[in-house]
């Protein structure tokens, strides 16, 4: 097996040229850090030393005790020409095992309270890209928090907070160019912040009225936008990892300067449709960043129940995807692994997969309450202890870049915005009723019509049961 997992010089000279952290690989048990019986929580697994697990054809660590583990006494005259490479024999009965002890690390930059851990290797950031980041973190915390509150007080009829998920959001966002192809599950509103998206448009989207991109057709926070390189999330879980492989091989055929970005949270990881996706990318070696959020909890499974494999960075090197844990909590991490991803991506015209270890503070949706499986002090630990924006914000002050002014000004301003907005949504009219029924087909077939028509025949039935400020023009 040994030339099978050959690297050539290449990805060497990309990886010193382009990232200063190490590419190396392993496979591990994953903790069980979110069992119920322990009040204060495990974190996830961190280390200043960041591991990349390895893919097909380039020469690494991993690979060097890849080729030992299957090394043989067989010379390579009598090894199996087989396609795909040669593999040598060993008459020896001897399973690969399924997890270790050790597991792979997680890089990460700053310490629990903000500080540069010694050595670190990252990306720097100016004070003015800094200061955006962290504006748009606490830009995205607030406008979670009010439009909770608004579906609580019953204004809006579904919402999904990004609550300790803060710096994937923005940092990813920022580590991009505005000419990479988005494709998001539906926690990554902060993408699309990031971009230009206004806090209007988030509130129109949010209460589907006729200022709406979508024409109020989506559900609350669904966004999308063609302006901003942001495809329209949808709910079915994990369909987008294929459509970003295609997206991917498109942006490479026309030998464009980008690539796609798909995001997907754990639990989509058990669908078909990611392992359909990475295992495209692969073969087609398309340029896309499969950035995976392992934020603990698929709703209310917890990732002990999930998978038994050492989280998802490891799935990456079963496909021949070089791959990254990462910790989500840390932004200056998130950003520095982003843009390596990129930077591979784009030059080696090949997938990457980046697993961000953040932990999801909030409920899974408005439909969900999240104390009825997991402590309350779990909850607790990693809003305060592990909380990404803070964390940020201290690197920020340390750098002399913030001040509590700032912080005051900044929430008094994003406030009156997030409420001048909202205001403004709510009181916009409602898309008309014939929007629900255009822009698929030219001319509407027999059926669409039909529907039509039984429609309004209903609502003239049950007037008190339809939407007083929906137009039927």
């Amino acid at each position: 097996m040994g030339s099978w997992w050959r690297r050539s010089s290449a990805i060497a000279h990309h990886i010193r040229a382009f990232s200063k952290v190490d590419f190396r690989g392993s496979s591990w048990s994953y903790p069980n850090f979110q069992s119920t019986s322990i009040l204060i929580p495990r974190s996830f697994p961190c280390n200043k030393t960041p591991l990349f697990s390895v893919e097909r054809f380039k020469s690494t660590i991993a690979g060097k005790q890849l080729d030992a583990r299957h090394s043989s006494d067989v010379d390579d005259d009598e090894a199996l020409d087989f396609p795909g490479g040669k593999v040598t024999y060993t008459s020896e009965i001897k399973f690969i095992s399924g997890s270790s002890k050790k597991g792979i690390p997680c890089y990460r930059v700053l310490d629990d309270d903000g500080n540069l851990i010694r050595d670190s290797d990252f990306e720097q950031v100016s004070k003015e890209l800094a200061v955006k980041m962290y504006s748009d973190m606490v830009t995205l915390q607030m406008m979670d928090t009010l439009f909770y509150e608004a579906q609580r007080q019953g204004r809006i009829s579904f919402y999904m907070t990004s609550f300790g998920e803060e710096a994937i959001n923005i940092a990813s966002a920022g580590a991009l160019s505005k000419d990479d192809i988005v494709l998001p599950q539906y926690r990554e509103p902060g993408v699309l912040l990031w971009r230009g998206f206004t806090l209007q448009e988030f509130s129109n989207q949010c209460f589907g009225n006729k200022a709406d991109g979508g024409k109020g057709r989506q559900m609350p926070i669904h966004y999308g936008s063609n302006k901003h390189n942001f495809v329209t999330v949808s709910s079915p879980i994990a369909t987008q990892l294929p459509q970003a492989a295609g997206i991917a091989y498109s942006l490479k055929m026309d030998k464009r300067d980008a690539c796609a970005v798909a995001f997907i949270g754990d639990g989509g990881t058990s669908e078909g449709d990611f392992h359909a996706g990475l295992n495209f990318a692969a073969v087609m070696e398309a340029p896309v960043i499969f950035v995976c959020r392992n934020n603990g909890w698929a709703i209310s499974t917890p990732i002990s129940e999930q998978f038994r494999s050492d989280g998802i960075v490891v799935k990456g090197q079963a496909y021949g995807i070089p791959s990254i844990r990462v910790d989500g909590t840390d932004a200056l991490a998130v950003y520095s692994a982003i843009h390596t991803a990129r930077s591979m991506a784009i030059s080696e015209q090949g997938p990457v997969l980046v697993e961000t270890l953040a932990y999801r503070v909030g409920h899974h949706s408005t439909s969900d309450d999240s104390t009825k499986y997991r402590p309350l002090d779990e909850i607790e630990y990693w809003k305060m202890d592990r909380n990404p924006v803070n964390k940020f914000r201290k690197w920020v002050e340390i750098n002399g870049w913030w001040s509590e002014r700032d912080e005051t000004e900044l929430r008094s301003s994003i406030k009156e915005q997030l409420l001048q907005a909202i205001q403004v949504a709510e009181k916009t009219e409602k898309p008309p009723l014939t929007e629900l029924f255009a822009d698929v087909y030219d001319l509407p077939p027999s059926n669409l019509l039909e529907q039509e028509k039984q429609l309004r025949e209903t609502i003239n039935k049950h007037p008190q049961d339809f939407p007083y400020d929906v137009s039927l023009k």
